[in-house]
């Protein structure tokens, strides 16, 4: 017997800033900057594209190309989404 393939989108879950704040530092954690540029870009579709260009700023198309699989996000990029979020970049010390 097979089983049905269901496609998920982590978008739909991700509703609060704790959950994004957990899935883009899962995504940080990588040290894979185009999975960590896909993460935002999947983050910014849970926020919607077009609300989350009007807060930060910066064109919908930017945040489209910034945040694609090819994408290669500047640090003001970053941090201007990220403050929209509601969720704040930080550092820590690795375990050695």
């Amino acid at each position: 017997m097979i089983e049905p393939v269901y496609e998920y989108d982590p978008a739909q879950a991700l509703d609060e800033p704790e959950a994004i704040a957990v899935f883009i530092a899962d995504a940080l954690d990588t040290g894979d900057a185009a999975y960590i540029a896909e993460a935002m870009g999947v983050v910014a579709r849970a926020k919607g594209m077009s609300r989350l260009a009007k807060e930060t700023g910066l064109a919908r198309e930017h945040l489209y190309k910034s945040f694609s699989k090819r994408g290669n996000p500047t640090l003001k990029t970053m941090l201007l989404v990220m403050r929209a979020l509601g969720v704040d970049l930080t550092a820590r010390a690795r375990a050695q």
